[in-house]
């Protein structure tokens, strides 16, 4: 039995997860915790954030739903409208951290969200991993060269792959994994204390 965190770095509501998934993995130890990236702006949905007209309301609603922190930088960002968000380049971001840290893997999720929504850094630039790394106590060459790297990106189609299997239709999905099956304990946002009551009632203590 594993939990499986299938998230968007660039997903407002994932952000918005980050206090619920820390709390759930601090009371949760003895559960092994996969970090996947789902890939929500890929393709076609790689554009401007002004073409995302509805950002700063969601981003208002998250805030209050959740406590979620977004900061000046980010919200310059927004201001200005030309960023453009690339899943492709996060993932293979998460998978570099995630190589040079597996059992860290959630909380550099993390950070990876924060580094975005409160500093307004881009997780297309090897700097931003760098910064994230050095701050982790890693090797940033080390993560930087992984994330330009072959291996990266095929890890970031690997994620894409996992989460579509999993059926996963919504960022972020939260679920409780053993083997083929697959229990949801949350869709886009939740409290720790509604997943313990959902892992209870699966029969997991």
């Amino acid at each position: 039995m594993e939990l499986v965190y299938v998230f968007d770095a660039y997903c407002g509501w994932s952000h918005g997860f980050s206090g619920t998934l820390s709390e759930v993995v601090a009371r949760r130890p003895d559960l092994p915790v996969e970090a996947v990236s789902g890939g929500l702006f890929t393709g076609s949905r790689r554009m401007p954030i002004r073409m995302f007209g509805h950002v700063q309301g969601a981003n208002a609603q998250i805030a209050e739903l959740t406590g979620a922190e977004f900061g000046e930088a980010y919200e310059r960002l927004i201001e200005d409208g030309s960023f453009v968000m690339d899943s492709e380049a996060a993932a293979r971001g998460l998978a570099a951290l995630r190589a040079a840290a597996p059992d860290r893997a959630v909380d550099l999720a993390v950070e990876l969200q924060r580094v975005f929504y409160v500093d307004g850094l881009s997780l297309s630039d090897p700097a931003t991993y760098r910064k994230i790394a050095e701050g982790a106590g890693l090797d940033a060459d080390a993560v930087v060269t992984v994330f330009e790297s072959p291996e990266a990106k095929a890890a970031a189609e690997a994620d894409f792959h996992r989460a579509a299997e999993l059926g996963v239709i919504g960022f972020p999905t939260f679920l409780a994994v053993d083997g083929d099956q697959a229990i949801e304990l949350a869709l886009g946002r939740g409290t720790a204390d509604e997943i313990e009551a959902r892992l209870a009632a699966a029969g997991i203590r």
